[in-house]
């Protein structure tokens, strides 16, 4: 599809977006949360303070900017600050345990770290301080809250401190920042953990999440969108699936910090939410609310979903509210979607197809002895684009297993095209599956479960989940008594909860295939038996 004619243009740098309509549209609304309404020239002030102080504070091109934050305003900002220098932004999950917030801090090296002191009921400090002792690469720590009284942290500045830069500090230097970076330079890691349960940094790049956000907009045009962003940070969904797209069209996001179905359903209607995006489980909680039948939903101009697989019967529900319906694939590693589904309302194309490539992405799909599959058979769908992935960060072996040398990057799922040209997912090559959306990957988890004293062998299986699309069962061999639920507790402590079996079993033996590894084929159908 060709660009349009009032599209952006001639954008280097994701921040280059907010630029363009601070001179268009300035008075337009950006970020919302609450009662904090900030326009495109807001945005633009704030952006640039915060890059001026990152500058003063030392951070230069390449160096690595963290960030732990619910949802907020605050971290598309930091965001589109750091990148906006040179600087590659990562996200942390609040919802992480302190064992997985220091292994990605320790393994991205941050320069500086902006960071939520509590959230809810929990508090950070002991977690902050764990990190920064265990990452030498930290110069400066920054509040994005009011640090509680008889907090363990120590040398953390607040936000305002960290704003009132030097005088030497100004806009020459930023300008100059700016100029030297953009196009191919890493903007963001995102961190996606792989068949081994290490999690691992995709690197992706300015002009791939560009790209992304541009033919998203011309695939699904909403002239006035607005959008209900409730993803966490440390998402690719919540930074270039959401985020970013809405800034490329000069939109608005309305931000929710904690997802809870009755609040995103009030949202929607007193904020005019006109593109609903989610995944299926997310969809099938607020089509069940007792409250969505007196929901006004008169803004909708498109649904969309992503992540899995849309019951049909969800599908006509959803054709009941928005003749706009459409569906997209494709992974972190890709950057945002690779396929996807103009508006429609072909219930059978929205139920079993997962769109066609966009125009400047070339789909093949390659069977098991490196043939190319025809049209009807199977293959390990692989992608070539400029949407790719630079590579994992710092995992030169694991970059060339997945991006080969003509350009081409391993999916790890299996589909084939129909005679239509769409592509239809069937499998994945790897054991990992999503649960409400999110990326679970067995042999992490069954890692913590192993951890536990009392546990020889943990083997983890996903199955299908009315509610989830799929969940985690766990299978453990123990070698000292032990009880299911000490071993969920044991997991609830180390794991974000998304990646928590709902399922644990503990068993005397595994089915083993004959060269002595765990038979999962046969583990998930006895898992798809037990659990009923």
């Amino acid at each position: 599809m060709n660009p349009t004619d009032d599209e952006p243009k001639d954008i280097r740098r994701v921040s280059d977006f907010v630029t363009w309509y601070a001179k268009r549209t300035p008075e337009s609304e950006a970020l919302v949360i609450d009662d904090l309404r900030i326009d495109y020239r807001q945005l633009q002030a704030r952006v640039s303070a915060v890059a001026l102080a990152l500058l003063a504070a030392g951070v230069a091109k390449g160096d690595r900017v963290v960030t732990l934050s619910t949802p907020h305003p605050d971290y598309f900002v930091l965001f589109l600050a750091a990148s906006s220098i040179g600087a590659i932004w990562v996200g942390l999950n609040p919802k992480y345990r302190r064992e997985e917030l220091l292994y990605v801090a320790v393994d991205c090296e941050p320069v500086v770290m902006f960071t939520r002191t509590r959230i809810g009921n929990r508090d950070y400090g002991e977690d902050i301080e764990a990190i920064r002792a265990a990452v030498p690469s930290l110069r400066r720590l920054v509040a994005l809250d009011d640090i509680a009284a008889g907090s363990p942290l120590a040398n953390i500045q607040s936000m305002q401190q960290f704003l009132d830069v030097p005088t030497s500090s100004d806009t020459f230097a930023l300008d100059a920042a700016r100029s030297a970076c953009g196009d191919r330079d890493p903007c963001l890691i995102v961190y996606t953990s792989g068949s081994t349960g290490r999690p691992k940094g995709a690197v992706l790049h300015h002009e791939g999440i560009i790209r992304c956000c541009l033919a998203q907009n011309r695939l699904w045009p909403v002239p006035q969108q607005r959008v209900l962003n409730f993803l966490p940070v440390n998402h690719v969904g919540c930074v270039v699936d959401l985020s970013c797209p809405t800034l490329a069209a000069g939109g608005c996001l309305v931000f929710m910090e904690q997802f809870d179905v009755g609040e995103s359903l009030r949202l929607m209607q007193s904020e005019r939410i006109s593109w609903w995006a989610s995944v299926p489980s997310v969809f099938q909680m607020q089509l069940a609310h007792p409250d969505f039948a007196r929901c006004d939903l008169s803004a909708v101009e498109l649904i969309v979903w992503e992540g899995a697989a849309m019951p049909q019967p969800m599908i006509e529900r959803l054709l009941q509210i928005c003749p706009r319906l459409a569906t997209n694939y494709g992974m972190t590693e890709t950057t945002s979607a690779i396929t996807a589904e103009a508006p429609t309302t072909d219930l059978e194309i929205l139920a079993n197809a997962a769109g066609l490539p966009f125009d400047d992405v070339e789909i093949r799909l390659v069977k098991a002895d490196g043939a190319i599959a025809e049209s009807g058979e199977p293959g390990e769908v692989q992608a070539r684009s400029a949407y790719n992935m630079l590579g994992y960060w710092r995992r030169p072996q694991e970059t060339a297993a997945t991006l080969l040398p003509e350009g081409w990057l391993r999916t790890g799922d299996i589909g084939v095209r129909r005679p239509d040209g769409r592509l239809r997912l069937i499998g994945r090559l790897k054991e990992m599956f999503k649960s409400g959306g999110y990326n679970v990957y067995p042999r992490e988890v069954e890692a913590v479960i192993e951890e536990h004293a009392a546990v020889d062998t943990a083997a983890v299986v996903g199955i299908p989940d009315t509610l989830w699309g799929e969940v985690g069962v766990a299978y453990v061999l123990a070698r000292a008594p032990v009880s299911a639920d000490t071993l969920l507790a044991h997991c609830r402590q180390r794991l974000a909860n998304y990646k928590v079996p709902k399922r644990l079993y503990v068993v005397d033996a595994l089915p083993l295939l004959p060269i002595g590894k765990v038979d999962k084929v046969a583990l998930r159908q006895r898992a798809q038996t037990e659990t009923g």
